[in-house]
């Protein structure tokens, strides 16, 4: 399987590329600088997008991986943060990067016999959990999970299916020294959801390790 993983550079995205390629698949990975190996991509620039799809014109894409995003608001204030650069930088990467790399691949995935798309947004942009605070980074993910739904019905006919998938509380940056699971253990789980997407469960919103979690 040929794979492309948006944001491999660290992570998640790079425990993913790591494991994906010891599986046996072909994996590209990108980040914003493009620096070891990986391929140059800023999520949030339409030029940017357009300049990768020139580079792969003509190559089968059977998977496509958006996992690059950002949790600016962490922590921040209810009465004195949020500031609006931060509801905007976090909907551009978060929303728009993920139609952006979308929009720009379809080429590709078209190329494919089995061609899908991994969402990763999480658990807080469920509206069955909502737990308050972090507004810009909730509304976000909820947001690319409703992206990732009316993707699913809107490809299906051309064959491409879409998943959208929680990674769980991960040991990154991001999610801080003292979560729940290693990237390792959730890019296992989220390589055998890649692995089983399909028609069958397009649209479907799930966990790192295969439970269907509350729209």
């Amino acid at each position: 399987m040929k794979v492309l993983i948006t944001g491999a550079n660290r992570g998640i995205g790079a425990a993913l590329m790591s494991t994906l390629t010891v599986r046996g698949n072909s994996v590209l990975g990108t980040s914003r600088s493009g620096d070891a190996g990986l391929l140059p991509l800023d999520v949030t620039d339409p030029a940017a997008h357009r300049a990768l799809a020139e580079k792969l014109a003509g190559t089968p894409i059977d998977a496509l991986v958006c996992n690059a995003g950002v949790y600016l608001d962490k922590g921040q204030p209810l009465a004195t943060g949020f500031a609006a650069e931060v509801w905007a930088q976090s909907f551009a990467v978060n929303v728009t990067g993920v139609f952006l790399a979308v929009q720009a691949l379809l080429p590709n995935l078209a190329l494919s016999e089995a061609p899908r798309i991994a969402i990763i947004s999480s658990q807080m942009g469920s509206d069955q959990r909502a737990g308050g605070g972090s507004y810009a980074y909730r509304a976000s993910k909820a947001a690319a999970l409703n992206l990732g739904r009316n993707l699913a019905a809107d490809l299906r006919p051309r064959g491409i299916a879409v998943g959208i998938y929680h990674p769980g509380w991960v040991q990154t940056d991001m999610g801080g020294a003292t979560a729940e699971i290693t990237p390792e253990a959730a890019a296992k789980g989220l390589a055998d959801r890649l692995a089983g997407l399909n028609l069958s469960n397009t649209g479907c919103f799930e966990t790192w390790d295969g439970r269907t979690h509350p729209f």
